[in-house]
């Protein structure tokens, strides 16, 4: 088996299926929405023999483009400026020869390093074009203002056309942005050029950095915001950084969910590792679907929420009626992957007003990291007052670090501790700088799955550990087709019971054929009836997509 057949992609929808179908005993409405966690994996046991090795036959995998900030706060000490220069000669050294890259040196307006003033297109790695950017960054002095959108437009320009499936920008910032209003393209402009295009990572330096900035330019662009205490941090943060981006085993991976009559997609966002909202993209010509785009997966595992609304009206309670179909897709980048089989989302109407209060692990989870980020801003925004604001932000303080306990999130917890005057006091200690905030602001956007049940059944274990990683505990109502890392059947599917089912390997973007056929009748013209409301649908189709949403396979004849 080759290193491409060996990708695997895995999905699990975690949610509490019920949903009211009428006012609790106080009279207020039933919320229509219903939340679920989609929990998915990347995972790839084999590895090219040089890190970022394209596959033969499939070109180079990245295009990167690194941005410097040269502005004349850089000398500021100049140690931020020498640390920049040897972090960036240190990612370029990394690059494999056949890589496509420039270097960006950013001010008022954005200019092209290496490959040179003017090109039109990036250099092409090898020891001729490294050593070059390498002599070119270490001449760099700095001046002038920062206006970042400019920097990442020039960026957009370079990578614009470039046929690599991994388009990644790295930027290096110490200041705020402060200059926007006289750059030729303001930040949001160019972040609305660029959304879609390439992704960002952006990284602070110094003591002036701005951590919502970099927030806001990374979950715009689906990227990371980091910072380094210490400027002798940067270069061994660039190049593990680096090393990620050429272990890159997909670079880009579709949600596709196809909501059944009557079901509207409210929400779709990343909230794991970070939050992040997705926009949706047609999925087909005249479909009901829709597809949610991210990219540049390593081995990893990430977590979505999704939120659906439905009308109840005339639908039957207790029963589990689909709301949606979940899938996993992945365009052609030259490599085979091996796709989990679609997963429902579903909804089982009640009038149990105790059924219908019970919130899914994930979703909560959720929750709690929005309030202790907030808690993070309102003791930021308290302590920015001084005297009159101690009191404020020591409550935030409390309030945060309760939260983070709750949450079992050690990172935050530390994090939380460094601005806290003593273990146990929740009292904000004295002496504390306007970075210091910034670094914990950073830390309260990192959110985590909850550490997988020791406990579980002693055979497909491991699924079951992937659906409690999803924050599903058992019997909570996840669904019987949910996917985990050994690829479970979805559900009524014609498996026979103990055997595996890892799912196709399907070119990328395939969708995988549904495991086996439906125990309906099939009509002659290859079409299956529901029994429910006679819908009409492909003889493989898992559920109703019509009225009722029933399950179809394993339903009577």
């Amino acid at each position: 088996m080759t290193v491409a057949e060996e990708t695997e992609v895995t999905l699990a929808v975690g949610q509490q299926k019920e949903l009211p179908v009428a006012p609790d005993p106080t009279g207020r409405h039933p919320d229509p929405r219903m939340h679920a966690i989609l929990e998915i994996g990347v995972r790839s046991r084999g590895r090219p023999e040089r890190p970022g090795a394209p596959v033969p036959g499939t070109g180079p995998a990245l295009a990167e483009v690194l941005i410097v900030d040269t502005s004349r706060s850089m000398l500021h000490p100049a140690a931020k400026l020498h640390a920049a220069k040897d972090a960036t000669v240190a990612a370029v050294r990394m690059l494999p020869d056949g890589t496509a890259f420039a270097v960006l040196s950013g001010r008022f307006d954005a200019t092209l390093v290496h490959p040179g003033a003017g090109s039109a297109v990036l250099a092409v790695a090898g020891p001729g074009e490294r050593e070059a950017a390498e002599r070119a960054v270490r001449i760099l002095d700095a001046d002038g203002g920062t206006a970042i959108g400019t920097w990442l437009d020039l960026a957009r320009w370079l990578l614009k056309d470039h046929p690599a499936p991994v388009k990644h920008v790295l930027l290096l910032t110490d200041g705020r942005n402060e200059h926007d209003h006289r750059a030729a393209m303001s930040l949001e402009t160019a972040l609305d050029a660029c959304e879609g295009r390439f992704v960002c990572d952006a990284w602070g330096i110094g003591d002036d950095w701005d951590a919502d900035l970099l927030l806001r330019i990374t979950r715009r662009l689906h990227g990371r915001a980091r910072a380094v205490r210490a400027e002798s941090e940067l270069t061994a943060a660039y190049e593990e950084l680096v090393a990620g981006l050429l272990g890159t085993a997909v670079p880009e991976l579709r949600i596709r969910l196809t909501p059944t009559p009557g079901t509207v997609i409210r929400q779709v966002k990343q909230v794991v590792p970070s939050e992040q909202e997705l926009p949706p993209v047609p999925a087909g010509s005249g479909g009901r679907g829709a597809e949610y785009v991210t990219r540049a997966w390593g081995d990893e595992v990430r977590h979505f929420q999704v939120v659906l609304t439905a009308d109840p009206t005339g639908r039957e309670t207790g029963e589990d009626l689909q709301l949606a179909a979940v899938e996993i897709a992945v365009p052609d980048f030259g490599r085979p992957v091996r796709l989990p089989a679609p997963q429902p989302v579903l909804v089982r109407w009640t009038d149990n007003p105790l059924d219908a209060s019970r919130q899914h692990p994930g979703v909560r989870r959720h929750e709690l990291y929005q309030r202790a980020g907030a808690a993070v801003a309102g003791a930021y925004r308290a302590w920015l007052r001084g005297t009159d604001g101690r009191d404020t932000a020591d409550r935030e303080l409390t309030r945060a670090l309760a939260l983070a306990a709750e949450l079992g999130d050690t990172q935050l917890l530390g994090a939380l501790r460094l601005v806290e005057a003593a273990p146990g006091t929740g009292r904000v200690r004295t002496g504390l700088k306007d970075v210091d905030w910034q670094h914990l602001i950073l830390s309260s956007a990192l959110t985590t799955p909850p550490e997988a049940s020791a406990v579980g059944p002693a055979e497909g274990g491991a699924a079951a550990r992937s659906a409690e990683a999803a924050g599903t505990p058992p019997g909570s109502g996840t669904p019987p087709g949910s996917i985990g890392p050994q690829g479970a059947a979805p559900p009524g599917s014609a498996v026979p019971q103990g055997a595996a089912s890892p799912g196709p390997v399907a070119p990328p973007g395939a969708v995988p054929p549904a495991s086996a056929g439906p125990s309906l009748p099939v009509r002659p013209d290859g079409l299956v009836e529901c029994p429910g409301c006679e819908w009409l649908g492909p003889a493989d189709s898992v559920y109703c997509g019509g009225r009722c949403g029933r399950p179809l396979r394993g339903a009577p004849a």
